[in-house]
């Protein structure tokens, strides 16, 4: 009877201490900084350039959408000593999403070039 009361005790102890283990963090998948977001849509809009999906135009806009996303990223930065806040990274990746869904649609569109 003792012997399983203290085996019994054992495995209480022993699921105790597994259950108050801390859970892993959660895996972020496409975990892209905001400046690789940027680089990476440059990358789309002088691709299409080269390939003549874009003309100059569309890729001017999109030019000046990319830039109006750099200034308002530093001065976000400037208002928090350097740092993006979780909104401010929020805010900047809608923005981000407007654009990369622009690129797509402009060098996708069956206007001529």
């Amino acid at each position: 009877m003792k012997v399983s009361l203290l085996g019994v005790g054992l495995l209480a102890l022993t699921s105790a201490i597994g259950f108050g283990q801390a859970a892993p963090a959660p895996v972020q998948r496409h975990a892209a900084t905001i400046n690789q977001r940027r680089e990476h849509q440059q990358q789309h809009i002088a691709q299409g350039i080269r390939t003549g999906r874009l003309n100059a135009r569309q890729a001017s806009r999109l030019e000046r959408r990319e830039a109006s996303i750099g200034r308002h990223e530093r001065n976000m930065r400037a208002t928090h000593n350097g740092r993006l806040t979780r909104a401010d990274r929020i805010a900047l990746n809608r923005r981000l999403n407007r654009t990369s869904r622009a690129i797509y649609r402009d060098k996708h569109n069956a206007a001529r070039r």
